[in-house]
């Protein structure tokens, strides 16, 4: 199991037709590895929030199909709620939880947004810290004026403009994508039905009037009574307590009251610990005197670690036959394809290099989905030395045996020089990548882009020595011919490239290389 976990808290606007909430529960409960921890629907804004958890490639396909689903049962057209909203599937934020980070949210961003763009056919805006564009990161400005507004003037403006998708409205409306910090959904409910006083209370509390950093709030009726609906961004920098203090204080102005609160969807442990270290004044309190958390600290700490698989090395060093060279040409080249990723991440984001964002981007792609292909041939080379050696076991006491084995054998080989031959097409790949980030990339890496050249290299190197091994054995000599010539110009094309490296990191990067 995979120790990358990933939150997904989409916001789909529907919560007056149970059928349809429960369909598209159903959708994301339907991913394997995917656990829901939390839904809520809200009839008077006709939305519902669903939080889940998972991998990260099965969050991003749960949350793919649905949004698929919510656009076919969806019409913007039709749907009326408190809540502003732009699509069927509203806003899509992911959150880092273990063992990944804010830039690997933002990829899983772009790649889910590019998906539902093309796919489709829905407009995509990534917002907070996916958006292109500064003006893109708060979901205001992109929501402003809401579907109907946003049917009229897609693509007016950069920040009206999509990331993905095209730049027509339809009923399924637009979608917004992004990554974030874990954010509070917080509702304060007044003493009063005049939503007048919710919305001014809001006015002064929300950043963007002078209020709170954190807070985004909007004055809406509930049930009969003035809401502040806020969304809470940071609440480690605007703790929960200071912000149902102000709300009170300025309830108070208007000669009304808090009447009671509501959370929507899930909070971390540490907002409500310090809300309650705030009210009960404990100054000197630590969290580790929580019994839970003690508790938990403990039967981690007694519980040993956990069973890490073999390191590569150490069964590449074994006395074992597999894995062997074609498993490390591949794991070479896959190094290779991971240190282009770093180079193209450290150039994404920066002034500097605004002009080939979408190049750096594209790249970002491109390297991780090589660098999958690569490690999975690690296993595949093996598996097909296997398959060699199993054929060599087969029995050759009649002349059928011998004719079945000698079949048997050939095809095993075949496949045997065939896998290093794609390891070394794709290493080449890399190299090209490896290039392309030490021509445009941050300066500051270049020498991470040239060394992500030479492993591709040198993975390259390996494979095309194991194909020139398997195919020494195989009797269709027109297909040995073939397979060698393939090999002698994918070394031809990496000589050149390395070539041309080596000029970019003297005049680009001013290594002194003779």
């Amino acid at each position: 199991m995979s120790n990358q976990l990933v939150e997904c808290i989409p916001n789909f606007s529907e919560a007056r037709r149970p059928e349809v909430v429960q369909a598209i529960l159903n959708s994301i409960q339907n991913i394997s590895g995917v656990h829901i921890l939390d839904h809520h629907s809200d009839i008077d804004h006709n939305r519902t929030v669903v939080t889940f958890i998972g991998e990260p490639s099965s969050v991003e396909e749960a949350a793919f199909q649905s949004i698929k689903l919510a656009s076919n049962l969806i019409n913007l057209d039709e749907h009326s709620g408190e809540h502003p909203r732009l699509g069927a599937t509203d806003v899509v934020p992911f959150v880092p939880i273990s063992g990944l980070s804010m830039q690997d949210c933002i990829e899983i961003s772009r790649r889910l947004g590019k998906r539902v763009g093309s796919e489709l056919n829905i407009p995509v805006f990534l917002y907070e810290e996916a958006a292109a564009i500064p003006e893109k990161q708060n979901l205001e400005n992109i929501r402003r004026g809401q579907y109907e507004a946003l049917k009229l003037d897609i693509g007016s403006s950069p920040v009206r403009t999509p990331d993905f998708g095209p730049n027509i409205v339809g009923t399924a409306g637009a979608t917004v994508i992004g990554a974030r910090q874990p954010l509070i959904a917080f509702n304060i409910y007044l003493t009063t039905s005049d939503v007048s006083i919710a919305q001014k209370i809001s006015k002064a509390v929300r950043n963007s009037s002078g209020g709170l950093r954190f807070v985004k709030a909007m004055g809406v009726l509930v049930d009969g009574k003035a809401q502040v609906s806020m969304n809470l961004t940071n609440f480690k920098k605007t703790p929960i307590a200071r912000v149902v203090e102000f709300v009170r204080r300025e309830a108070e102005r208007y000669g009304t009251g808090i009447h009671h609160t509501e959370l929507v969807g899930l909070i971390p442990q540490d907002a409500l610990i310090d809300a309650a270290q705030w009210y009960t004044q404990l100054d000197t309190f630590e969290p580790a005197q929580v019994l839970e958390q003690r508790l938990f600290q403990e039967m981690k700490s007694n519980s040993g670690s956990p069973v890490l698989q073999s390191d590569f090395l150490d069964e590449l060093a074994s006395a074992n036959p597999t894995p062997g060279g074609g498993s490390a040409a591949a794991h070479t080249a896959a190094v290779g394809a991971a240190l282009v990723t770093m180079v193209a991440r450290l150039t994404t984001g920066r002034k500097k290099y605004a002009d080939v964002q979408d190049q750096m981007w594209n790249l970002i792609e491109e390297s991780e989905n090589r660098r999958k292909e690569l490690t999975d041939a690690v296993s595949e080379d093996s598996q097909s030395f296997v398959q060699v050696m199993e054929a060599y076991k087969l029995p050759k006491n009649t002349d059928e045996e011998i004719q079945i084995r000698n079949a048997a054998i050939q095809e095993a080989m075949t496949i045997a020089a065939n896998v290093p031959l794609k390891v070394a097409k794709k290493a080449l790949e890399v190299m090209e990548f490896a290039l392309e980030a030490a021509k445009f990339g941050n300066t500051n890496a270049i020498s991470d882009a040239g060394s992500g050249l030479f492993f591709a290299k040198a993975g390259l190197s390996s494979a095309c020595t194991n194909v020139r091994t398997n195919i020494i054995n195989l009797d269709n000599q027109s297909l040995n011919k073939e397979l060698l010539e393939q090999v002698l110009g994918l070394e031809i094309q990496a000589n050149k490239l390395e070539e041309e490296l080596r000029q970019v990191l003297v005049t680009r990067g001013g290594l002194p290389i003779g």
